[in-house]
């Protein structure tokens, strides 16, 4: 998968990652950005910054309601990642990764 350096590259900072585990744990509903600035302790204007880095990567997805952009975790990327990063990790020896499966599948909204 070329596209993981892309992936982590837009995760590799402290304010995008905050943002992204922040829409994870939000759901699919997503955020307003408004919300996000708060609750990650940016400007608005600096988020704009992170949030064009991660939608670029295709971490996130964007949408208009009226007049706020709600901005969710693309849930479709995170998989693609995540499979990406383990797929090799058991070498024929699945208790190895059997704790990421349960983390996996104690996900609600993943």
């Amino acid at each position: 998968m070329p596209r993981a350096v892309d992936l982590l590259s837009a995760l590799a900072q402290k304010h995008r990652l905050a943002v992204f585990r922040l829409l994870v744990k939000a759901g699919p509903e997503g955020l307003p950005a408004g919300t996000i600035a708060c609750e990650v302790g940016v400007r608005p204007n600096t988020l704009s910054t992170h949030l064009a880095i991660l939608d670029h990567a295709g971490l996130v997805t964007a949408r208009r309601e009226g007049r706020s952009v709600i901005y969710a975790a693309d849930y479709g990327a995170m998989r693609a990642l995540l499979g990406f990063l383990v797929e090799d990790c058991c070498g024929g020896r699945p208790e190895i990764c059997a704790p990421l499966a349960d983390l996996a599948a104690d996900c609600g909204a993943c």
